[in-house]
């Protein structure tokens, strides 16, 4: 356009008149907490710039009522009348000159999270705004940042300008932790359990075997990977500040030190990271600790929340202390259970390898014998907590190998010791490696894994849908309503299905029938092959539900190796414009967000009470969730600590739909 530039001219008005004169800035309510009380500073005798300055000290705004009683009067006058004319909290700035109050600007003023969610329940009390009015003005980053520990502003500039910024990430998992840094998961949970320290895991990417580790550790930094990687989707499921990919650091296992930017930490010294900005501190920094329970106004603000969405917000809990977290957070059920976490744990992984190198299926069943009573105590924990709501158990997921020693360290392992002639465990080292190579795939992540695996070796999916069955009754014979959901994770075609499931089902029976009580459970399947998506109408004859796991879905539409593109390429494609967002943090709407409406109306078409969600990371991102309502999912489920952040980002998909603004 050729309009120009408006330029407004008006009176020049000072401060600087003498004593009886003065300027200042001020917030009709305080920005920090959200008080509904004048909160500001003033100067008598000075110009707005002396203010901003500090040239000299300035006085709080109160104070303005005994210096000029009858121009505060009418301050606060005008205060609260321009609060009620915008509707929201006001910044204003002033001049008096010679007694006489003149107005230069008002604007909405910036405020913290908690001041953010104080001032819009604040204010639909007061009838200033409505509910709905409320729930759309505060941010679901806000909610998170109130949710998790934090470092002060301020606290991180000063460490800034005193060089102290050791690494920066990828921001994994919110929240601040302070810790001192140790490089392997045993000697993590080593110091953290005997010597009562706080730890900061650093490793160059974490593997399932190193979860103990990371369950023990504060904060969890990584050299490699991306923000759908294994380190951050764990971290974020327990809630543990988290920075991954730092690219720039270089970690020496073997000298136990890590260096960035010339700076180098060795194993012991403290670190603190922020996993909300993907930075990395030397040093410890002081943090603060908010918990959900005393946040009255985000519970109020989350109440009115659940009142507009039509999405269920659900959770990924493998364990009775994430499900009641999840629960206590307003979860209304857990869309994901992964029971190859609970093999992992440290008097079960023997017999879990026990299993994987049985030569015969008497051996194999022998061992799965021994798991059977761990993995029903794991889901009898879950179903006491749950009771009630309904609770998606996953069957095993991951190919075989991950369960034992990696291949390059053992065949590494077993050459020294051929070097050292030593002979004392080297013919089972030898057998271990041979049976570890057996199972050696090209691209494990598309080999035998899902219901591949129980097909191949229907005995472990057997033994687990037993355990899941046994615990469900034993809680139901208590008095519990347990709702049990089995999911069969990598379908591709409606044939496997056809095979495992109605085996499946009979086991589910034959348990009720000798425990002498029925209750009502599903058998269903996770969509996240593009080939499911496409032939859902098929998969719905067998399938009662469908959970969506976004992130393989995500991988196999793009042809992207999650970790590999975050790490080598990703980051340059969204800088420069290639793709919108990252995939792997917000649904592909035009690609894989195309694949599960699809798959949604042509599954419905099939069983039009077909339940459908979404289990992956994408489950917690406010985005993604909006996708979710408008698709026509009946939940999303995410970690525990991002189910405030779903129910909120839920409740606005809804409202906005409806045309209403903030």
């Amino acid at each position: 356009h050729d309009l120009g530039t408006a330029v407004n001219i008006v009176t020049m008005v000072f401060g600087n008149m003498g004593w009886d004169s003065g300027t200042g800035v001020a917030f009709t309510r305080n920005p920090s907490t959200g008080e509904k009380a004048l909160y500001g500073d003033y100067l008598l005798n000075a110009q707005g710039e002396d203010v901003v300055a500090g040239i000299r000290n300035t006085k709080p705004i109160k104070e303005l009522a005994h210096d000029m009683p009858e121009v505060w009067e009418e301050f606060v006058a005008i205060a609260d009348k321009l609060e009620r004319h915008y509707r929201d909290m006001q910044d204003v700035e002033f001049t008096i000159e010679r007694r006489k109050l003149w107005m230069l600007q008002t604007r909405t003023g910036k405020r913290t999270a908690r001041a953010a969610i104080k001032i819009a329940v604040d204010m639909a009390n007061e009838g200033l705004i409505s509910k709905e009015e409320a729930v759309m003005r505060v941010t679901p980053e806000q909610v998170d940042t109130l949710l998790h520990p934090q470092f002060d502003e301020e606290i991180k500039k000063q460490a800034v300008a005193e060089g102290k910024l050791f690494a920066k990430g990828v921001n994994a998992s919110p929240g601040a932790a302070v810790g001192q840094v140790y490089f392997d998961a045993d000697t993590a949970e080593r110091m953290a359990k005997e010597e009562g320290q706080d730890v900061i895991m650093v490793r160059p990417f974490t593997r399932p075997d190193d979860v103990h580790g990371m369950l023990a550790a504060k904060g969890i930094l990584t050299s490699e990977g991306g923000a759908t990687s294994h380190a951050a989707v764990v971290a974020r499921q327990f809630g543990i500040p988290a920075v991954v990919g730092a690219s720039d650091m270089v970690i020496d296992l073997e000298n136990r030190t890590a260096t960035a930017h010339g700076l180098t930490i060795h194993e012991g010294d403290w670190l603190s990271v922020d996993g909300g900005s993907g930075e990395v501190f030397f040093g410890q920094m002081p943090t603060t600790f908010p918990k959900f329970e005393e946040q009255t106004d985000l519970i109020t603000l989350l109440s009115w929340a659940d009142e507009f969405r039509r999405l269920e917000v659900w959770a990924n809990a493998d364990y009775p202390a994430d499900a009641k977290r999840a629960r206590d957070f307003g979860a209304q059920g857990i869309g994901l259970t992964r029971t190859e976490h609970m093999f992992f744990e440290e008097e079960r992984l023997p017999i879990v390898q026990r299993m994987i190198l049985a030569e015969t299926s008497e051996e194999r069943t022998a061992a799965l014998n021994e798991l059977l009573p761990f993995q029903r105590g794991d889901f009898e924990g879950l179903f006491e907590v749950m009771d009630g709501l309904p609770v998606i158990i996953r069957l095993i997921d991951p190919p075989l190998h991950e369960f034992l020693p990696d291949l390059v360290e053992l065949a590494t392992e077993v050459a020294e010791m051929r070097a050292r002639d030593e002979t004392e465990g080297l013919a089972e080292k030898v057998e271990l490696l041979q049976a570890v190579e057996s199972l050696h795939e090209s691209n494990p992540m598309m080999g035998m894994r899902g219901v591949r695996l129980s097909i191949v070796m229907p005995e472990i999916v057997e033994m687990q849908v037993r355990a899941i069955f046994e615990a469900a009754a034993n809680q139901a014979l208590k008095g519990a309503t347990v709702k049990p959901e089995v999911m069969i994770p990598l379908v591709s075609h409606v044939n496997e299905l056809k095979v495992i499931q109605p085996r499946l089902q009979r086991i589910a029976k034959e348990v009720m029938e000798e425990k002498g009580i029925e209750f009502e459970y599903k058998f269903g399947t996770m969509i996240e092959i593009p080939r499911a998506a496409l032939t859902a109408a098929e998969i719905a004859e067998v399938a009662e539900f469908f959970s969506f796991g976004t992130n393989d879905l995500t991988q196999m539409t793009f042809g992207y190796s999650r970790d590999d593109a975050e790490a080598r390429f990703l980051l340059t494609y969204v800088e420069t414009g290639i793709l919108p967002k990252n995939p792997f943090q917000t649904i592909d709407v035009d690609g894989v967000g195309r694949l599960m409406k699809m798959a949604i109306d042509e599954g419905r078409a099939t069983r039009p009470d077909l339940e459908v969600g979404i289990c992956g990371e994408h489950g917690g991102d406010p985005e993604s969730i909006e996708f979710c309502h408008h698709a026509g999912n009946n939940y999303v489920s995410c970690s525990p600590f991002r189910v405030p952040i779903a129910r909120l980002a839920a409740a606005q998909a809804a409202l906005k739909e409806k045309g209403i603004k903030g």
